[in-house]
């Protein structure tokens, strides 16, 4: 075998074993490589309970309580289905009903989600971009028009 020979079935090997290497990675992540699910993709995956995601939606209007001290509930939907959540840290202060959330936390094994972190919209013409993709695609969410 010559030396080209050997040197192109090195490079042939070394470019098939990358190729599976990226393979193996991809699968491997799955459904990790998500931003957000949104409250019905959460039930149709069946997301684990202790599994941390980060969920998205709307903060339903009416839906904030809070109980002794900084403990709060509220529920986040995407117009199809709902997610109760629970946190036990201050809110942001841009944190209102009807406004697009992000919360990172894990669901209970009664179905609740807690949360160990909570993305508020930062001013009045901002949405998240995958909440606001999940939204329109539900047919719940339209951006306003700006004014000039």
């Amino acid at each position: 075998m010559t030396r080209r020979q050997r040197r192109f079935i090195f490079l042939l090997g070394s470019l098939s074993a990358a190729t599976l290497a990226t393979v193996l990675i991809v699968f491997a992540l799955g459904d990790a490589t998500l931003y957000f699910y949104s409250p019905s993709d959460a039930k149709a995956r069946r997301v684990p309970a202790g599994q941390a995601i980060n969920l998205g939606g709307l903060v339903t209007l009416g839906s904030v309580k809070r109980s002794n001290g900084v403990d709060v509930h509220f529920r986040i939907t995407d117009g199809v289905a709902e997610v109760s959540v629970t946190y036990s840290k201050d809110l942001p202060d841009l944190f209102r009903e009807g406004q697009g959330v992000v919360v990172t936390g894990a669901f209970r094994v009664d179905g609740e989600f807690e949360a160990s972190n909570v993305l508020a919209k930062h001013d009045e013409n901002y949405m998240p971009p995958e909440v606001a993709r999940a939204l329109k695609a539900k047919g719940v969410w339209k951006q306003e028009e700006r004014k000039p």
